[in-house]
């Protein structure tokens, strides 16, 4: 991390709302529905999936985590009527977590039903490690319910995360995996960049054993190469796995994977919450704030590439 990149970290809680939004906004959708649905549409147009994010983690009361939930009904809704090529991913402390686990079993049940009677599907996001087991112990729960229209984030952060792999594997669990980006403790999380990417491999490969679904989730263009030479290896079909990006990050490149034949979903974040949503990805990660910060600089003066 530079020293740069530290005193941004340290200033974004200052910076005013309208420079945050000029940082971050080309990494989220919007505010509105509308907004996202356009979004998507527009990756669909360029061959790429998306999973649409409904911000929201601020949550101090059950009428909030209802009406997060009425916002993926929605969601749902509009997917649907625009015949949009795109599921969803939910953050479980905006469905509840936080306040009560049977309160978010609730919400997180809700839209899992809606998303099947579309005929869709939810991606459980994974948040920071406090939230772990819950999250797994909910997955597995509906799982077991026979609830197949949901997939969970694992990250290869973690030191546990193989071992949760191994725990999964009687599912054939839908994973998306990613390096994970909250900053957690040695004692429970690799801290060195190249030991995150051996974990990811090891756990990729267990994965692939247990006959998962994959979503690789990474900008690393070395995981990248790595993950489709496995892939490759494996003999796995285009149907078999996808990549997943963020928006608004290496879209040169998600064009080329797209180009190669490969699948490729993009993450779609939008809502009222973009502010604190922004803060806390820089803030979790600085050497972004610095890149963002650097990229705006430039398209301020010309001198974007």
């Amino acid at each position: 991390m530079s020293l740069l990149d530290s005193a941004l970290v340290r200033l974004l809680p200052a910076v005013p709302k309208p420079v945050v939004q000029m940082f971050s906004s080309r990494y989220i959708a919007g505010a509105t529905l509308g907004e996202a649905v356009d979004c998507v549409r527009g990756l669909n147009a360029g061959g790429k999936m998306a999973t649409v994010d409904v911000l929201g983690e601020e949550i101090t009361r059950e009428d909030e985590t209802r009406a997060i939930a009425q916002a993926y009904r929605d969601v749902f809704a509009a997917i649907h009527e625009a015949e949009l090529d795109s599921n969803v991913s939910v953050k479980l402390t905006a469905l509840g977590l936080d306040l009560s686990y049977d309160l978010c079993r609730e919400n997180l049940l809700d839209v899992v039903r809606v998303a099947a009677g579309y005929g869709n599907f939810v991606r459980i996001d994974m948040e920071d490690s406090s939230t772990t087991d819950a999250t797994l112990r909910l997955y597995r729960e509906l799982r077991e319910d026979g609830h197949d229209n949901l997939g969970v984030v694992l990250q290869a952060r973690l030191r546990r995360t193989l071992d949760d792999v191994h725990a999964l594997a009687d599912l054939r669990p839908s994973v998306r995996l990613c390096k994970g980006i909250y900053l957690e403790s040695g004692s429970i999380a690799f801290t060195e960049y190249e030991a995150v990417r051996v974990n990811f491999l090891r756990c990729l490969d267990a994965l692939f054993d247990a006959g998962s679904y994959v979503g690789v989730a990474t900008h690393d263009e070395w995981l990248i190469d790595e993950s489709l030479a496995r892939v490759s290896t494996r003999g796995l079909g285009q149907l078999e796995y996808e990549l997943q990006m963020l928006l608004g990050v290496r879209e040169n490149r998600r064009d080329e994977l797209v180009a190669e034949g490969h699948r490729l979903r993009v993450y779609v974040p939008f809502g009222e919450q973009w502010y604190g949503y922004s803060l806390r990805r820089l803030q979790e990660n600085p050497a972004m704030a610095g890149t963002i910060a650097r990229a705006t600089a430039g398209r301020m003066l010309g001198l974007s590439r």
